[in-house]
């Protein structure tokens, strides 16, 4: 099948002056208005002024013959007010840019031959930025050398599942930016998926086909999946509501999540506790935080976006995903999950790694989670994001990266249990830079140099001759070379000279002695005199005398450590058991692996947990 665009959305039209002889097309000339400048404060969840323009059962009920009087419009209010000057404080609509002469030359057409709106549409409000055209992709003075869609794949599962995509551009010199805007989106079969935005997608019909992205003369295909496409899940609590706890920071330490809570409302740390948290919400205060006979009033709904006073302030719009979401789960009964409940086993945040160029430059990060049932979900927009380095890269609550100054962060994404991050770099634009070409000796010269161009740093030169023997030295066994050590070094004219140093070091018992030392700090290798504390001077010699030995075998300290947390067995006849013997105290041992073995601390989480 030849590929459709998506893009050529026929909400676009209403960017044209259409030939007004022609008959008014309700989806390609009306729908589009509506939906961009009315239906937001005109829908089920919010109708101001008591009209609604989402559905001709409701506009039939509440705007015509008001607003809208068929085959008058110039008796009709919608004319009067969106033609209106622009500073005017009732020109409509009230936000965003007003209405042009096209837009409403349309309208006035529309309602002179009878504002008919089909009863087989419902209207949703939109952004007219989720619908523009695609942009020309700026003129980067380089060479494009590939596109990259994220996620790779799209699996859309069930009614209301959704998927957003992004697209970075790679250049020569390996800097990205984000070209979605520069992006056209077609699909193969395009009656399988339908548009939540332009670069956002749900399903319609079960089946597979491929999302066709092309940016400049460069083209990527993504596998697409659809299946059960018209069955709904219910809202869930686990899955839906909680999140948005932890995504609007209710659950953190300096609010609900605190072990006072805060103005009498209480919330499990991070949400650990969900069985726990449903019960304050729905048990607690019965009926008081929860209202099911009204559930756009609950106190839960209308302290989140400040109907009522909220210490912690508006936390999201009405209407917003959110906010619908808390709606839906009152509406149906605010239940708690029951019977197996699905689980986050994987997250992934999109893109993989950013190389920004300027300072000003953005890229959208998108978080996909896989769960414990098969299935995946679009998290973006309850992940919560942060930075590690805020002044070189930021990013806001949507998941847009920001760059700064000059330097590297990781930028992470939290959701529930799973938090993962990925590499920012930052360099100055248009920075007068060749990239170096230095020797390799092996994978670990390869990965650093990778760093270290990503970065824009040119690597020093080679160090001299006295340099190297003293840091080799110093590195290898601790000590400075002798006088004749350092002699025979310089009058050794071979290229190979260093490696040979290198290899005669490692061999040498020093090293050996070095690193048994090192790692017995790290072990805790001592005796105690009451042996009821600790371990006796022949364990601990033996202990000892076993890592010098796996030590100067060569042995991996993948294998050493299997070895220690693997062991079992008396102290005497295996000497690794007693590492179990140093520490006794199941907590502090749990601290110790994590800390010798992993390089984290878990001190903190004996009390904040």
């Amino acid at each position: 099948m030849k590929p459709t665009s998506l893009i050529t959305f026929t909400a676009l039209a209403a960017f044209s002056i259409p030939a007004l002889a022609e008959p008014i097309d309700f989806k390609k000339d009306i729908q589009p208005i509506l939906e961009f400048h009315c239906v937001s404060c005109h829908n089920e969840h919010e109708a101001k002024a008591d009209l609604r323009y989402d559905t001709a059962e409701f506009f039939k009920k509440t705007a015509a013959g008001t607003a809208f009087h068929a085959g008058k419009p110039d008796d009709s209010l919608m004319i009067e007010l969106v033609t209106l000057p622009a500073d005017d404080s009732d020109v409509m609509p009230p936000k965003g840019r007003t209405l042009n002469e096209a837009e409403i030359g349309k309208l006035k057409q529309w309602i002179a031959e009878g504002a008919q709106f089909p009863e087989d549409i419902t209207l949703v409000a939109k952004k007219e930025e989720d619908w523009k055209d695609a942009v020309p992709l700026p003129d980067k003075g380089k060479k494009l050398v590939k596109i990259g869609v994220f996620p790779e794949d799209i699996v859309l599962e069930k009614a209301r599942d959704f998927q957003s995509v992004v697209v970075m551009a790679t250049y020569e010199d390996d800097t990205t930016m984000d070209v979605t805007k520069s992006a056209t989106f077609n699909f193969a079969d395009p009656s399988l998926v339908g548009l939540k935005k332009r670069n956002s997608f749900i399903p319609k019909k079960d089946g597979q086909t491929e999302l066709i992205v092309k940016v400049g003369q460069h083209e990527a295909k993504v596998p697409v999946t659809v299946k059960e496409s018209m069955v709904d899940r219910p809202v869930s609590f686990h899955l839906d509501v909680m999140p948005i706890f932890m995504r609007q920071d209710c659950n953190v330490g300096s609010c609900h999540g605190s072990a006072r809570g805060q103005d009498g409302f209480m919330l499990s740390l991070f949400g650990y506790d969900p069985n726990g948290d449903h019960y304050r919400l729905t048990r607690e205060m019965a009926g008081r935080r929860i209202n099911l006979a009204i559930p756009e009033e609950s106190l839960l709904v209308e302290k989140s976006i400040e109907a009522v006073p909220h210490t912690g302030g508006k936390l999201f719009e009405k209407g917003s995903h959110s906010w619908r979401t808390m709606v839906e789960w009152i509406e149906n009964g605010a239940e708690n999950d029951t019977g197996d409940i699905p689980y986050v086993t994987e997250m992934t945040l999109y893109p993989p790694k950013l190389v920004l160029e300027g300072a000003g430059a953005t890229q959208q990060m998108t978080v996909r989670a896989k769960y414990s049932d098969g299935t995946d979900r679009d998290v973006t927009e309850l992940a919560v994001f942060m930075s590690s380095n805020d002044p070189t890269a930021a990013i806001d609550k949507s998941g847009l990266v920001t760059a700064g100054k000059r330097g590297e962060s990781f930028i992470m994404a939290r959701y529930e249990t799973k938090t993962v991050g990925i590499q920012t770099i930052v360099i100055p634009e248009n920075l007068e830079y060749t990239r170096p070409t230095p020797p390799e000796s092996n994978f670990i010269d390869t990965l650093v140099h990778e760093k270290l161009h990503k970065l824009r740093i040119v690597p020093s030169g080679e160090c001299s001759d006295e340099v190297f023997l003293r840091r080799a030295y110093l590195d290898i066994v601790g000590q400075l070379p002798t006088a004749e050590e350092y002699k025979v070094f310089v009058a050794d004219k071979t290229p190979d000279k260093r490696t040979k140093v290198i290899d005669q070091l490692l061999d040498r018992k020093e090293f050996t002695e070095l690193w048994v030392m090192k790692w017995s700090e790290l072990l805790q290798i001592k005796s105690d005199g009451n042996v009821a504390r600790g371990i006796s001077y022949k364990a601990a010699l033996l202990y000892h005398n076993w890592l010098k030995e796996r030590i100067a075998e060569n042995v991996p300290f993948n294998e050493i450590v299997s070895e220690l947390l693997g062991s079992t067995g008396g102290t005497f006849g295996n000497p690794a058991t007693n590492f179990y013997q140093v520490e006794r105290d199941q907590l502090k041992l749990s601290e110790n692996v994590a800390q010798v073995f992993m390089g984290m601390r878990l001190q903190c989480a004996q009390c904040h947990n």
